[in-house]
């Protein structure tokens, strides 16, 4: 056996140990995303593979069906933020939270028809057994709000007019621990500290029909022009 040989027979070896070792780290991770073992076994497969697949080609003229290029580990680290270096976690200099606030206001055409649909939306939905009659606005949004998905898409409804809102995205430095805050407390939630950063603000306008709107201006010239043509028909 030549030394090539030997050297194709202990890639070959290598290529199935690395192989071994992935199969375990995906097994111990169950589908645990972005895990630090999964990705240094693959990178040792990886280049497991490509270093004998190099080394067929040179001897026999042969290659395998792994279509493969060898892998920088540390420079992939570098790059996409996973795993580790050297024994130590590679440096992010981003924060790893983001926060997104929003702020929407509405204009209530009938609170009547507000508390009607909201008193609805209570007997439709029980939850805790609460039957009691619905009597401010506050309760009817909440209500309606928690009868549907929570978000306020639920507040899509024609009893109230979608006015401007806000969108701010921040980077924080520590996530939100809503059970830090009173029950009453409307802006602590909300509040950026000194260390945070706004890193955009989207505003918000609310819908207008176009097409509305240019109905609604014909019918005006309509009305004026008919106006009109009474006005002269009367002088004749």
């Amino acid at each position: 056996m030549t030394d090539r040989h030997a050297e194709l027979d202990a890639a070959i070896e290598r290529v199935i140990a690395a192989a071994r070792e992935h199969l375990a780290a995906v097994k111990a991770a169950n589908g645990r995303a972005d895990d630090d073992e999964v990705w240094r076994a693959y990178v040792e497969l990886n280049n497991a593979s490509n270093s004998y697949d190099e080394l067929l080609l040179d001897e026999f003229g042969e290659v395998t069906p792994w279509d493969v290029e060898a892998i920088d580990p540390e420079e992939a680290d570098r790059q996409f933020g996973v795993g580790i270096v050297d024994g130590a976690e590679a440096e992010d200099p981003h924060p790893r939270v983001i926060s997104v606030r929003q702020r929407r206001d509405y204009r209530v055409p009938s609170v009547g028809a507000l508390l009607a649909v909201a008193e609805a939306a209570r007997r439709a939905n029980p939850g805790d057994g609460d039957s009691a009659a619905v009597e401010t606005v506050g309760e009817a949004v909440l209500e309606l709000m928690q009868a549907g998905d929570g978000s306020l898409g639920a507040l899509d409804i024609p009893e109230l007019e979608s006015l401007d809102g806000v969108v701010i995205v921040a980077e924080v430095e520590t996530p939100l621990d809503p059970e830090t805050y009173e029950d009453n407390d409307g802006a602590g939630p909300f509040a950026l500290s000194a260390a945070d950063r706004v890193v955009d603000r989207l505003d918000e306008h609310a819908f207008v029909d176009v097409d509305d709107e240019l109905a609604e201006g014909e019918d005006e010239d309509e009305v004026s022009g008919q106006a009109a043509a009474d006005e002269a028909a009367d002088r004749r």
